[in-house]
């Protein structure tokens, strides 16, 4: 991700950051004409915060003299409170409207007394630089239009090897997500790795998690498997991918690894996959970081191409879900 984008997206920041002052300030004005006993107070509590900073900074003044001025400061907040009460009016909402409350649209939090990007501007560059093709469409793609319907209800042990229908097994998989999104913060909350054909909702229901975790403040980064594996080779031989590229691959909140299976696997590929997998799990300098892959391929598949080393990692630190049913890219077409 290159600086000129980050410099781009902090300077959309300060417009918004701006906008929602120059809105708050519009609000106020409005407030004020209908209420002047409410600027009056404001005007008051203005006056007196000054003349307390003021009596902290002048060693002659008591500390009695400072504490009349905070309970005149206090006494006028609770005024403020009760009018704007007697009115039904959020309190809360007289402030500037923020796009993230968590930074306050400036792009950054203070952690630990340093600065770091916040999680949205964070998913903003892996939106510009990785997710433009992948992750585009979760308008549509969220658990609000996820069909049931579209999966079978029938029973069918002979061609599914399961005694569930496909509507039942989908069911369980769409609790297993759930559980996912509200336990994500829990070390001992396993990862997911869906299996099963194309066409059966794979991609959609990881799609759906992703919309569920955005909401909740997490960043998301989605990646084919081979177009990952290929990244960090070419960072590995100081090509196009950065550190930065790589460090996100390992740290971000949730991956999404598609396609698994796809990618043309060598011992360079297999090493690099085993230590991102790997490494995520290790949960870094007390970050909580969890993995969904998706592939086509079944658990003896899985098992004979990436030998007992990733696939142990599978088994012990992945729910497994198999998806079954007919493809419900077709029921869609014709619903």
């Amino acid at each position: 991700m290159s600086q000129s984008i980050l410099k781009l997206l902090l300077k959309e920041y300060e417009q918004k950051r701006l906008s929602a002052f120059l809105d708050f300030e519009k609000r106020k004005e409005n407030l004020y004409h209908s209420l002047p006993k409410l600027e009056e107070i404001d005007k008051e509590l203005n006056i007196f915060a000054l003349n307390t900073a003021k009596s902290i900074l002048n060693s002659n003044n008591s500390t009695t003299s400072i504490q009349e001025l905070k309970d005149k400061i206090e006494a006028l907040k609770v005024e403020k409170q009760a009018l704007l009460s007697s009115l039904h009016f959020d309190y809360s909402s007289f402030k500037p409207h923020f796009d993230c409350e968590k930074c306050e649209d400036t792009g950054y939090i203070l952690i630990q007394q340093h600065y770091e990007l916040c999680s949205c501007i964070k998913q903003k560059l892996f939106d510009i630089a990785y997710n433009q093709s992948n992750i585009t469409d979760l308008k549509n793609h969220n658990f609000e239009h996820f069909n049931l319907a579209l999966y079978s209800d029938k029973i069918c042990e002979e061609l599914y090897r399961s005694n569930l229908s496909p509507r039942d097994n989908i069911k369980n998989i769409k609790e297993i997500s759930h559980s996912f999104i509200k336990n994500f913060d829990v070390p001992e909350q396993k990862n997911l790795l869906f299996t099963g054909n194309t066409g059966l909702g794979k991609s959609f229901l990881s799609d759906c998690i992703a919309c569920e975790l955005l909401k909740n403040g997490k960043t998301v980064l989605y990646q084919t498997a081979p177009v990952m594996l290929d990244t960090i080779i070419d960072y590995r031989f100081n090509k196009n991918a950065s550190q930065l590229t790589y460090d996100n691959i390992l740290n971000v909140d949730l991956l999404i690894i598609d396609d698994l299976g796809t990618e043309n696997l060598n011992s360079m590929k297999f090493t690099e996959l085993f230590n991102v997998i790997n490494t995520r799990l290790l949960n870094q300098n007390h970050h909580i970081t969890k993995t969904i892959i998706s592939t086509n391929l079944n658990l003896q598949d899985l098992r004979t191409k990436y030998d007992e080393r990733i696939f142990s990692r599978f088994v012990g630190a992945y729910n497994i879900c198999r998806f079954f049913g007919e493809d419900i890219r077709f029921k869609k077409n014709n619903v």
